[in-house]
Order: C-alpha cells, then structure tokens, then sequence
C-alpha cells in the first residue's frame, strides 16, 4: 500500500507497526522488562574531524594552500546521532557506547558530550593502547567540497564486551556505522558477523535495534550488511546504501534518483529481515516501508537562497529524527517529516550537529518550508 503525505492522504495508525511505548499489563518475561527501559542508546563510530580549508583540492603530486579557519569537530554515528537526539529533546535519556583513547582527542570527545546533561557517558570507555579515531579533513573553499583522510583507531576496536548490558536500559539501540567497525564487521560462525551476533543479543535482553551503514566503494555490502538485517528491527541508509545492498537501482549515471524503485528496494531490505521500518534517505526526500508493507515518501523541504552552510551530517540529522519517532510511537510517516525537518535544519550549520534544533523548531521549519503539495 502507498501512502504519500498530502491533504487526502491515507494515514498508517500510531499503535502497531513500530511501536515503542510501554507494554499493556499482560507481557511475557521480555516485553515487562522492554516496558520498564527508556531512552535510547546510540553506540558505534566517534571521531575527530580536523576540517582544513583550501584553496583548491591539487593533483597528486602537486601543493595548495590552507587558509585561515582550521576547525576542530566531532563525528561518526555515535557523535552526530546521539547530539542530535539531545537536541531534538534535552530531556531524552540517552546513553553512549563507544571507544576513545587515552589522548586529547579523546578527552575533547568527552568535553563535547558533556555539554549535554541527557547523556550517560558510562559507555563511553577508554582504551589506552590505541588513538582516538580521527579523520582530517580537505575542504575546498569554493565548492566546498571534502575529502576525508581518516585513522579509525579505536573504532575498529569495539566489541560486544564494550556494552554492559546491565548498564543499558534503553528501549532502542542504535549502532554505525557497519563497515567501519572492524571487529564487529568480521566473521561469526553462528551469526554471520559479530555485528550481527550484537544486534541479536541486544534483542534478547528486550531492546529495538536500529543499524547504519557507511556509504563506500567496494562489494562489502553484500556480505556484512544482510547478517546484520536479521536482528534489525529500524534500518536507516541512503539511496546509495540501499543500492548496493539490495541490487536495485536507485540512481542513474546521469545523476537521476529512481523514485519509481524505492518499494521494490524497501520490500527487500524488510524480506532481509528488517522488522519494523526500512528507511532510505536521499537528497530529494525520505522513503519507508513499515512492517505491514505500506509504502511512505516525502520530499525533502524547498529552501532559499543561501540557507545550506554544509551538508556533512544530514544523513545522521534525518536517522535521528526517524529513532525519536519510532521511540516515541509515532507513525512511519510523522518519522520521515522529522527526519527530513531535522536533516534541513543540519543543513543550515557547516558542522554535523551545530544546526539541529529542538522537535517544535524542527516542524516550524518543515511547515515553513515543506512544498504546498506535501510532497
């Protein structure tokens, strides 16, 4: 079933598919103690970008200048998600998990974090043998355009022993980036991979799980990405993502998004095991598809003349507003108009998180700038 957000549009119902709220008297063992967690775990990929701007990217072998404005931020899944979701709600419970080293790297990490009094940084462990994660980053002047040189450090390091369970009592976890996390990408003989052999533990202690991917050249996909799925309950990609996982196209050389294949690629990721949402971004809007296989898409909000300052973190802006519904009980739908009101509001900053603002904020700007058809 299609659904496109409009005046005449067919609503899924709030109770049901992706539901998060607490459980009715009558539970069994799992569901009275999922009814007794709240907030939400963000776990994954922490770094630090060290953003140098340029005068022009050279070719190899060839010098260019850096300019004034050398900047330091942080990044990875674990940062802009768990930041944005504190911006979203300051009083959200929120609880990282992650890895960072012994090093000033780490300890501007923390800094960071600590800005935000919602967040449990318990998780947030040190690993002494190993650097930070950090990436540097070429940016041009003119186009803006980035490259990124990144050391993954103590990212490639984190393991399932790295999440105390009985220090998590979130509702959801969500973890990223998947193929940027060595250990937890590498071989498990009973699950496929030890990502997957989290997700599904995460599962059995009664929690909802919620995947990224980093986008990447290459045919890892296929093979980390769908053992993952099977523990999936929320799965968060871009268009790109979604392609390689699935095998559908969804964009053509000419640069044209392939709105038309979106269900098709939706359906698979869900027949991969995805439970409760699948969910693609792309520049041009937001697609789902619940677990009733009703099919959701809004178009990305039209702004003016000079509002994107940078586009670095969007894609986690958008995954934070769709974790915030579907923590909240919200329908697929309301999901994908914040995600992609947030993802806008991301859009108006040139670090990761320094543009997403509260919920109410967030929908003020959507309604200011969403299209008159809704779509």
């Amino acid at each position: 079933m299609k659904m496109r957000i409009g005046f005449s549009a067919t609503f899924e119902s709030v109770r049901g598919c992706g539901v998060l709220l607490p459980q009715h008297p009558r539970h069994t063992w799992g569901e009275r103690e999922r009814a007794m967690r709240e907030g939400i775990c963000v776990a994954g990929s922490v770094l630090v970008d060290k953003v140098y701007p340029i005068e022009i990217y050279p070719p190899k072998g060839e010098l260019t200048t850096i300019t004034e404005g050398i900047t330091q931020s942080t990044g990875g899944a674990l940062s802009n998600v768990i930041q944005d979701l504190a911006r979203l709600n300051p009083k959200l419970p929120l609880q990282a998990v992650g890895l960072v080293g012994a090093d000033e790297e780490g300890r501007f990490i923390r800094d960071e974090f600590a800005k935000y009094p919602n967040i449990d940084l318990r998780g947030l462990r040190t690993e002494p043998d190993a650097p930070t994660a950090f990436s540097f980053v070429m940016s041009e002047n003119t186009t803006k355009q980035r490259t990124f040189f990144c050391c993954h450090g103590t990212n490639s390091l984190l393991s399932e022993q790295d999440f105390v369970w009985e220090e998590i009592n979130a509702r959801l976890l969500h973890i990223g980036y998947i193929l940027l996390l060595a250990h937890l990408d590498s071989p498990d003989e009973t699950y496929g991979t030890r990502m997957a052999r989290l997700l599904a533990r995460a599962q059995r202690e009664g929690i909802k799980t919620s995947i990224d991917v980093v986008s990447e050249a290459g045919g890892r996909f296929r093979r980390l990405v769908p053992p993952a799925l099977k523990y999936t309950d929320y799965c968060v990609i871009n268009e790109f993502e979604a392609q390689e996982i699935t095998g559908i196209r969804l964009r053509g050389k000419d640069g044209a998004l392939y709105r038309e294949n979106m269900p098709d690629a939706l359906s698979v990721l869900r027949s991969m095991g995805v439970a409760e949402w699948a969910v693609i971004h792309a520049p041009e809007g937001g697609f789902g598809m619940n677990c009733r296989g009703e099919f959701v898409e809004a178009d990305s909000l039209k702004l003016p003349a000079g509002f994107i300052k940078g586009t670095v973190g969007a894609g986690d802006a958008f995954c934070a507003g769709i974790l915030y519904a579907a923590y909240r009980g919200q329908s697929l739908r309301e999901g994908i108009i914040l995600g992609t009101a947030s993802a806008a509001c991301s859009l108006s900053h040139e670090s990761a998180t320094g543009g997403v603002r509260s919920e109410a904020e967030a929908l003020m700007v959507d309604r200011r700038y969403r299209a008159p058809a809704g779509i």
